[in-house]
């Protein structure tokens, strides 16, 4: 069973609101709101803009993520990804692509260009100790299971 929140949502844009694209699926597509096509140069950025405000309840965050289909086929990426959006951020979602590919890309308005998934975290209370448990692994990282 999958929880349902309600999140209030402002949309400036002249685009639908996210949906979700299959019924599973954990990701909602964001779409470019400009008013004219934007062209990425290969290894260029840009801050594209949605037109969309969101109201995240306390406890939550909205995750904005690459869209794999743009990653494979264009080299489009989300250059801070996962980037984070949090409760009390109450401006315009916008989001950082990257063009990691040898060749320009032509963004067009209303193109789906990232994921936006919503998710629940943790507060931290930090709890100062002298040393920490053991494990198995210990310090072991960074490719210490192998090649």
């Amino acid at each position: 069973m999958v929880d349902k929140v309600k999140i209030k949502i402002v949309n400036t844009s002249r685009h639908p609101l996210p949906s979700y694209q299959t019924v599973l699926s954990a990701g909602m597509d964001l779409r470019a709101y400009i008013d004219e096509p934007i062209t990425i140069p290969p290894m260029g950025r840009v801050l594209v803009p949605t037109g969309l405000f969101i109201e995240l309840p306390e406890g939550y965050e909205a995750q904005i993520r690459p869209r794999s289909g743009m990653a494979l086929k264009h080299g489009l990426t989300v250059l801070n990804s996962p980037g984070t959006i949090d409760a009390d951020y109450r401006g315009e979602i916008k989001v950082i692509l990257a063009n990691l590919s040898q060749d320009p890309y032509v963004l067009q308005d209303g193109e789906r260009i990232c994921q936006m998934v919503v998710a629940r975290h943790s507060v931290v209370e930090w709890v100062e100790v002298d040393s920490l448990s053991s494990t198995t692994r210990g310090e072991g990282g960074f490719g210490h299971t192998g090649k």
